[in-house]
């Protein structure tokens, strides 16, 4: 559908956030799995429980507006996704894969926080201003995520991910697990 009017392109954000919301928690789940670091395993599950009241605030404020959530399908998130899926197929040495499982997941955050941030400036403008505010909420949320994840890199994982790798053997530190990793994200 084309968006002629703010109106329209806050309802088209709306429904791509849906869809990727649902993607997203379609993929948590294997990252919860794939995730080697007890901490990191802990905020994918966190971040899923938020993602569930994700959705379902998005469908209020759908809802509010005499929309259904249905449209079409957020392709700037399954390529995002896409891009983790292929990171766990790689399977890297575990601390190296959970590296690139919080760079991957911050890439998703972000694209949320986009998405979120322009929603809320929208709903603002267009007097919505408990709308605004749950999405407020959703958008707070995402940036505590990216937070979280960024600490947890810098605490510890990309540490030891340097020293999995430089310490290795001549595969390059690669070790095999059992954490099923070939399943995609999306």
């Amino acid at each position: 559908m084309a968006s002629n009017t703010l109106a329209e392109l806050y309802v088209e954000e709306l429904k791509d956030l849906y869809s990727a919301e649902k993607q997203i928690l379609k993929a948590l789940p294997k990252l919860v799995k794939a995730a080697n670091h007890d901490e990191l395993k802990q905020a994918f599950e966190i971040h899923l429980r938020q993602t569930e009241a994700h959705v379902d605030r998005l469908e209020r404020v759908l809802n509010e507006l005499g929309e259904s959530p249905k449209g079409r399908k957020c392709r700037g998130m399954e390529g995002v996704l896409e891009e983790g899926a292929e990171l766990i197929g790689e399977d890297p040495d575990p601390s190296v894969l959970d590296a690139g499982l919080i760079a991957k997941a911050q890439h998703v955050e972000h694209y949320e926080m986009a998405g979120y941030g322009s929603a809320c400036a929208w709903a603002r403008l267009l007097g919505y201003n408990d709308q605004a505010a749950l999405l407020g909420q959703t958008l707070d949320e995402e940036k505590n995520t990216d937070a979280l994840l960024t600490d947890l890199a810098n605490q510890s994982i990309n540490a030891d991910a340097e020293v999995a790798m430089s310490s290795g053997s001549d595969m390059g530190g690669r070790r095999r697990t059992s954490h099923g990793r070939h399943a995609e994200l999306r």
